[in-house]
């Protein structure tokens, strides 16, 4: 343990004192606590000169920054909490024979505590006999095409219009529209659909939003009297088609009805088998956290835990990845300093070195984010080969576009890494990160990934919208935001799988705490959530 500690911050260039090195020792957790340190030393407040002999100061100063509040965990989540190192002597013996693996579990407040096991990194080469039901639906990996002239522009309007018109007219109020170049004088009740082309408040509150097709552009009026429809209206956002009933007297045209494409309630399908999700691992960066994700691929590979964790792990057969699996190089200014491998391509074989150390009957699918080696415009190309050559060299991993959709064993699953959520909390009132659900919900009834063009969200001119949720999911799985959320609209599931890095310099300066190392997991169909830190 001496050696381990010392080798660990010798390799980053820190020397300790040695009462610096007493007070790492006497922690309950040296190793993690150790790479906590790191991690903060490296940083941007501590010079070179600092890293000579770290004081006990120093280390109590840390310390004392990094404290937090427990977070309150909601009634729908079933978490099972998989802290650091708590040997149970009765293994001793048994560790001697195999250093690979030293467990022990403690029950505590129906929390279960696992101890952290070594792995060794091997690449997986080898093939399986696992029989998969796997299939991709949507992937815009090969299909991609702009050149970027305004006519590209008209054509990507036109079909995300096209797609969602399709969808909307499925609903018996909207069986028979009226184009709006068509609206004829005596018309009083007109069924439109439309697309929102600007949204602005009148001075008593109401507010007049103009919508288009490809005929031409009416406003219409929404009365802040009719509270309901009122409260619909300021979830609109520019960009989104939807249906719009409205009555005509004379030059007034006021909105009655108001509907979103929206999905119809799924039955939920069975399964015989179990999902992991991942995203926003971050491999290369100061703040990711390895000794966790070493944890995280020792449970996959049912190396540790109790029998109830042991029986999830056996029943794994997917590991989805949405995406920022690396932290990428040149992504933000000044990047470079956060960085524990400053070359993209040695962050991948890095990730292959984990990912590689999967057990060969998971198939694992990885989805581009915006840390990744993909352009930033959506949608995103699967990552290429020519940086990701070591993943690709896996047998049982599969590239796909961000977005895209899977079917695993006729479970459908819309996978996004969610760019769009950076908009969406300034653009519709009630929104956060912090329930990121709720975000997936509104996308779920916008039946749009993105729908808001020209701001935040980088979105390529297409000859087609493939951002338009053409397919209902039964899984609707994204990343980004760093904060895990789960739940579920109309028979599908929800989920935000959070992330494998501690809160960044430009967290801090949002205010945005994540959720590191919680991984989540549909065992059956049944929502789980695994905690890789105390």
């Amino acid at each position: 343990m001496t050696n381990k500690i010392l080798l660990k911050f010798a390799k980053k260039g820190i020397n300790l004192s040695p009462e610096a090195y007493d007070k790492i020792m006497g922690s309950k957790n040296p190793i993690n606590m150790a790479s906590n340190l790191i991690v903060k030393l490296k940083g941007n407040d501590f010079k070179s000169s600092d890293l000579i002999s770290v004081s006990g100061d120093t280390i109590d100063e840390i310390l004392g920054n990094k404290k937090e509040a427990p977070k309150k965990e909601t009634k729908e989540e079933r978490s099972e909490s998989i802290p650091n190192e708590q040997i149970n002597k009765s293994n001793e013996k048994e560790s001697k024979n195999n250093a690979d693996t030293t467990t022990e579990v403690k029950k505590e407040d129906n929390s279960e505590k696992v101890v952290d096991a070594k792995i060794k990194f091997k690449r997986n080469l080898n093939k399986t006999n696992v029989t998969y039901d796997f299939k991709i639906i949507q992937d815009s990996s090969n299909k991609s095409y702009t050149s970027g002239e305004i006519s590209d522009l008209i054509t990507y309007f036109q079909s995300r219009y096209e797609k969602l018109s399709k969808i909307l007219r499925q609903r018996p109020e909207l069986k028979i529209t009226t184009k709006i170049a068509d609206i004829e004088d005596g018309q009083t009740t007109i069924n439109l659909i439309v697309m929102v082309k600007e949204i602005r408040s009148t001075k008593n509150g109401h507010k007049y939003i103009e919508f288009e097709d490809d005929t031409g552009s009416i406003s219409i009026l929404f009365s802040n009297k009719n509270e309901e429809l009122f409260a619909e209206a300021e979830k609109l956002v520019r960009d989104e088609v939807v249906g719009v009933v409205v009555n005509k007297d004379n030059d007034f045209i006021i909105a009655n009805q108001l509907l979103f494409p929206d999905i119809v309630r799924t039955s939920e399908k069975e399964m015989d088998f179990s999902v992991v999700f991942l995203s926003d691992v971050h491999i290369g960066s100061l703040t990711f956290l390895e000794d966790a994700f070493k944890k995280f691929i020792d449970w996959i590979n049912c190396d540790f835990g109790n029998e109830e964790q042991r029986k999830v792990a056996e029943s794994v057969k997917y590991l989805i990845i949405a995406g920022d699996i690396v932290d990428g190089i040149g992504v933000y200014p000044n990047q470079d300093k956060e960085l524990s491998i400053k070359d993209i391509r040695l962050q991948y074989d890095e990730a292959a070195r984990f990912l590689g150390n999967v057990r060969s009957d998971i198939k694992i699918i990885i989805a581009p984010g915006n840390h990744d080696a993909s352009r930033l415009a959506e949608p995103q190309p699967a990552v290429p080969e020519e940086y990701a050559k070591s993943l690709y060299e896996l047998d049982n991993v599969e590239f796909v576009s961000n977005p895209a959709v899977i079917s695993l064993e006729g479970i459908n699953v819309l996978i996004y890494h969610g760019e769009s959520f950076n908009e969406l909390p300034m653009a519709i009132k009630g929104l956060s990160y912090e329930h990121n659900e709720e975000m997936m919900k509104e996308l779920l009834r916008k039946r749009h990934l993105a729908p808001i063009y020209g701001d935040r969200t980088p979105l390529a001119s297409e000859l087609e919208d493939y951002l338009v949720i053409e397919n209902i999911p039964d899984i609707f799985h994204t990343g980004h935001i760093h904060i895990n959320a789960y739940d579920k609209y109309k028979g599908i599931h929800m989920i935000n799988s959070g992330t494998f890095q501690t809160q960044t310099e430009y967290q801090k300066i949002k205010n945005i705490e994540p959720t590191p190392a919680q991984v989540p997991v549909l065992y059956k169909g049944k929502y789980k959530l695994f905690k890789f830190l105390d």
